[in-house]
């Protein structure tokens, strides 16, 4: 059986085609995972030509099945501008030592001229900014509600805060949050939207009139990048993101695309939803993602007349949830809808009142993430 150590090891003798060193010495080579005997890892591709990413994953699939591995699956995306800078800085650093000696690749204009890199981006670690993924084991179960109101939370305490709604096929936060503007392009960035001291971005604010989104994997990983490296976020204390429900593409990209990122998990007290919603804690587990803890929404219902407590979908699936996955339980937050009218100003259909039951739940649950997290 392999071991991740060896998994390395063998990868260091396939070198990449544009750099001509090798896969691990470029860190090209993340999230290598083994179980049994299966290895699963990411390839980050330094050419955009399809024939020559695939050419090079077959050499990175043959080298670990001559080694013994029975299953092989491997993930490709782009290489981004900043890990090219990355690079540039390392090879450059490399031929001053090698007196004088330049790599084969140093005619071009990219590689050549390693400060040309862009500034620190929102995906950096040196940015500062703490990644939070909302996720859930299925849809139907408040996510995109807890996502929107928990952001507005944190910048009800004065975090800036950011939401990239990364449910691309069933993108909510603007209609949630009141939001009908669409951003502009200001020197080649884009601008969010800001609402409630939270700037947001989101699928829903490209596409025309509610259209569906028919897309492949692949075009969804390419948009969500784009909404990290395309989008002028400033200095953010948090970003939260809004994920698709369950552990399919879009969810699997953001955590390779942001391995320093925290989670939190959203269910409802039911036993199955909290069952399904395991697989997405596991999913965190599996790709060394922090769990932050667990959010039962819908808790219960509140009889606004007599203050009692209806359980309509049953009792504890929170609690049992976060033991199962060592976590806490953040939060219950009651069954509702936020008593907001259209004629107000800053009316939103979801966004609860900070002097509110509810809204006074999200700051609690916002100030003691911001103690943690400190």
């Amino acid at each position: 059986m392999l071991a991740r150590e060896q998994v390395l090891d063998i990868l260091s003798a396939v070198q990449d085609p544009e750099y001509k060193q090798s896969l691990v010495q470029l860190q090209l080579i993340r999230d290598v995972m083994v179980k049994e005997n299966s290895v699963s890892l990411s390839l980050i591709a330094t050419q955009q030509e399809e024939a020559a990413v695939e050419a090079l994953k077959e050499q990175v699939n043959a080298a670990l099945r001559n080694a013994g591995a029975a299953d092989v699956h491997i993930r490709v995306r782009p290489i981004s501008d900043f890990e090219r800078g990355e690079i540039a800085k390392r090879t450059e650093g490399a031929a001053g030592e090698g007196h004088g000696h330049t790599h084969s690749h140093a005619g071009h204009s990219h590689h050549a001229q390693p400060q040309a890199a862009p500034s620190v981006g929102i995906l950096s670690p040196e940015s500062g900014t703490v990644f939070i993924a909302v996720a859930s084991g299925k849809g139907g179960v408040g996510k995109s509600t807890v996502t929107a109101n928990l952001a507005v939370a944190l910048a009800r305490q004065g975090k800036k805060v950011g939401i990239v709604d990364a449910d691309i096929y069933g993108f909510s936060i603007p209609d949630m949050m009141g939001i009908e503007e669409r951003p502009e392009v200001v020197n080649e960035k884009i601008v969010p939207i800001e609402r409630f001291g939270v700037k947001v971005i989101s699928m829903g604010f490209f596409v025309e009139d509610n259209a569906p989104i028919i897309w492949r994997g692949p075009m969804l990983g390419k948009m969500l990048r784009n909404f990290f490296n395309e989008v002028n976020w400033g200095r953010l204390d948090y970003l939260l993101l809004d994920l698709p429900p369950g552990t399919g593409d879009v969810a699997l990209d953001v955590h390779q695309m942001i391995p320093q990122s925290k989670e939190i998990i959203v269910t409802t007290p039911h036993a199955t939803a909290a069952f399904v919603a395991a697989r997405a804690g596991a999913m965190a587990v599996h790709t060394n993602h922090e769990i932050l803890g667990v959010v039962e929404n819908m808790a219960y219902y509140e009889c606004g007349k007599c203050g009692n407590k209806e359980y309509v979908f049953g009792r504890g699936g929170g609690g049992k949830l976060a033991e199962e996955l060592h976590t806490v339980l953040l939060g219950q937050i009651p069954l509702g809808a936020p008593d907001n009218h259209p004629s107000e100003p800053d009316f939103s259909p979801s966004v609860y009142k900070a002097d509110s039951a509810t809204g006074k739940l999200y700051l609690e649950m916002a100030d003691h993430l911001i103690h943690r997290l400190s």
